[in-house]
């Protein structure tokens, strides 16, 4: 009894923290889902299902990002795991510090600062003006879905590399030794040893990514010049240009699912496919 009563008090500060910062801010835009605009804007009390059957009033913004963020992460982990993979396995150790300092760097700097950077690169004067001169005709690449997929992937790109960098940095050396001596080739050890004991990383990288960029905006907005929405756009507008915060509950309720199902769906996949456990996959 003594010992369940300490665990308690040990678990109470996190879970009141966790109750007070998200179930209950959480609860109320449930509740305000139900809801009716008032005429000068916000918050009339209902009990409604119109905000819901409004929903495909804006389905577009839901299109590019359940199109987009998925393939983003992807790219990602793409281009992140053979980065991880040299630097845990390749690189050499007096400068592999310095490597991860030149992967999380991008950080250190504003995401706005980066995103004023991408327009100038993608904008009529950079690359496209050099296309252009090589030949190969007039090119749009600025307010486009690949400005934004661009942004995305160079702006997410170390909360990938990071997590597949730590599984591959403990995996055992000694297991691939082993599977060399057995007559293995390289592939082959790859295949059946390194990527089954990194998946952990793969997952978390993906969670991280992936969820970030569900409600992601700022990227869109800079990058896709109003063209290429998000959810993420969808509520800026709703709660802070239209008021209508009963829809902009609505479509936050309606992502908080979709995150959710999305979500379940993976880990039950990377169950299947390596055993990654909830807690070691969603650390």
């Amino acid at each position: 009894m003594q010992r369940r009563l300490s665990t308690w008090l040990l678990l109470a500060p996190a879970g009141l923290w966790f109750a007070v910062m998200l179930v209950l801010p959480l609860c109320f835009v449930v509740v305000f889902s139900f809801g009716e605009r008032e005429a000068a804007g916000g918050y009339v009390p209902a009990f409604t299902f119109a905000q819901y059957a409004n929903l495909p009033s804006r389905g577009t913004a839901f299109l590019n990002t359940l199109m987009l963020a998925p393939l983003g992460t992807l790219l990602a982990l793409l281009i992140a795991y053979p980065l991880a993979y040299f630097l845990a396995m390749r690189a050499d150790p007096k400068w592999r510090t310095l490597l991860l300092i030149l992967v999380i760097v991008p950080f250190w700097t504003s995401i706005l600062i980066r995103s004023y950077a991408w327009i100038f690169i993608l904008g009529g004067q950079g690359l496209p003006a050099v296309i252009e001169w090589l030949g190969f005709g007039p090119v749009r690449l600025i307010n486009t879905p690949f400005a934004v997929l661009t942004g995305i992937v160079y702006g997410y790109l170390p909360l990938m590399v990071l997590p597949v960098y730590v599984s591959l940095e403990r995996l055992d050396k000694r297991l691939l030794e082993a599977a060399a001596d057995l007559g293995a080739p390289p592939l082959r050890s790859f295949m059946q040893i390194t990527l089954p004991l990194s998946l952990p990383g793969v997952a978390t990288g993906c969670m991280l990514v992936f969820i970030l960029l569900m409600g992601e905006f700022l990227i869109p907005a800079m990058l896709g010049g109003g063209k290429v929405f998000f959810i993420g756009n969808a509520l800026v507008d709703l709660f802070l240009q239209s008021r209508n915060w009963a829809f902009g509950a609505a479509v936050a309720v309606t992502l908080v699912v979709i995150m959710l199902v999305t979500v379940s769906l993976y880990m039950w996949l990377m169950r299947r496919l390596g055993g990654v456990r909830d807690d070691v996959a969603l650390m």
